[in-house]
């Protein structure tokens, strides 16, 4: 929120019999570069010289103060002033940095240079898509312990827990758009079922078959977001596959395009649902193993839900309609995830995300049986920032096994809205 952790009172003084100054940097700055200098004053050369002298000594008066004048404040050093909202919360620790409303001061108010990441907390486009836990860790660790700029320091000993969770708070309402969904319903991605929140991603993921003829599988998906609550998805898989005679094929597969649009969603509670539709072109050499061979549409239904305790299930179900049935049947399926999130640092640090997946799909002819799976998986964060991560779990079937393999999977995921692939390590 500030520059500079809040100041502390010696503790060899009482606080009863001296008030308690919440002033960081910053603010010392914001008062300096906004105290008032009469028209009298500036039209006078000597006279601005003499009244910018009286400002630099008003400056060291601040600083000299005993309840000021050291680097750390105790927990009680906020509740001694009495700051018992979110906003006089704010307005006395983080308003000097980032101003009225949220928005941000000038860079001649500032002192410093703002970094790429500087956020606008009134901008719903950016803010509402971030986590409340994410807001609150980068508040108790500083911006260092998220991988991001360490001009914003870590207010763990200058507010208490109840008092940092009343800025966040008041942050929130900065944003007053309840049409965004918002970030804590950014469920963990799971390997195979899609997530109901529009996403800003890149995700490459592998298949390796462990049993049976040798075969790798991947896909690269570009997921973009745009508006409140739309999201374009872009697909192309390639697939390596073993022959009989053990020599080797490879080449891209069906190209897919998707649209996803939020229909539901709501923070009180913790549901949201979206609708999907795609569209696969024939690109792949069917007769390779590479493509169907057909042009298929699909649609689904994918819903998430909070659970307690940082547990979420998440539940996708659709259809494949290919517009030509001779070449490939109409399928139905059914995908649900369930899973916990862990966090490491007592809840600030690095998280892991257990979740297994049961997945059912279903060709709609007579005579067909509907294969089960199940994937037990590991997702992690890698970055500090937690906008890189990794997922790997195996998808064993659990029944009609003769023709299916167990395969390993994994993917690396890219969150691009949150910063470069290299940043916030």
């Amino acid at each position: 929120m500030g520059r500079k952790k809040v100041l502390d009172a010696p503790h060899s003084r009482n606080p009863r019999n001296s008030r308690l100054i919440l002033l960081s940097v910053p603010n010392l700055i914001f008062i300096f570069n906004n105290l008032p200098t009469s028209e009298v004053l500036t039209a006078n050369g000597g006279l601005l010289i003499v009244a910018r002298f009286m400002r630099f000594l008003f400056i060291v008066a601040l600083l000299a103060l005993p309840n000021v004048a050291h680097a750390q404040a105790p927990q009680d050093a906020a509740s001694e002033l009495k700051l018992d909202t979110g906003q006089e919360i704010f307005e006395a620790a983080c308003i000097a940095c980032h101003g009225p409303g949220g928005r941000g001061q000038p860079q001649t108010t500032l002192g410093f240079e703002p970094p790429a990441t500087f956020p606008d907390f009134s901008d719903c486009f950016g803010s509402v898509r971030e986590k409340t836990f994410d807001w609150t860790a980068t508040i108790h660790e500083g911006g260092r312990g998220r991988g991001f700029s360490e001009i914003m320091p870590s207010f763990a000993e200058a507010l208490t827990p109840d008092q940092i969770n009343k800025v966040v708070q008041y942050l929130r309402t900065l944003c007053d758009d309840r049409a965004w969904p918002p970030g804590e319903l950014n469920l963990p991605r799971p390997l195979v079922t899609e997530k109901a929140f529009p996403e800003d991603e890149w995700v490459l993921t592998t298949m390796v078959n462990a049993s049976g003829d040798g075969g790798v599988s991947s896909e690269l998906v570009y997921e973009k977001r745009f508006g409140k609550k739309n999201q374009l998805e872009f697909v192309a898989p390639f697939n390596f596959a073993q022959r009989d005679n053990k020599s080797w094929i490879g080449g891209i597969g069906d190209l897919i395009l998707g649209y996803k649009r939020n229909l539901f969603h709501s923070i009180r509670s913790g549901s949201i649902l979206s609708l999907q539709g795609e569209v696969s072109m024939p690109t792949g050499n069917r007769l390779r193993g590479l493509g169907s061979g057909v042009t298929t549409f699909e649609t689904f239904a994918a819903f998430g839900q909070l659970l307690p305790g940082r547990g979420f299930i998440q539940i996708q179900t659709g259809a494949e309609l290919p517009a030509d049935t001779a070449k490939a049947p109409q399928a139905a399926f059914w995908r649900a995830a369930l899973g916990k999130t862990f966090v490491q640092n007592q809840g600030f640090g690095r998280i892991w995300t257990p979740m297994v997946e049961f997945l059912a799909d279903r060709d709609l002819e007579s005579g067909a049986k509907t294969n089960w799976d199940v994937v037990p998986q590991m997702q992690v964060a890698l970055s500090r920032r937690q906008h890189v991560m990794a997922n790997v779990g195996v998808r064993r079937p659990v029944n009609n096994t003769f023709g299916r393999t167990t395969q390993v999977m994994f993917y690396v995921l890219w969150d691009f809205f949150d910063g470069g692939l290299r940043e916030g390590w």
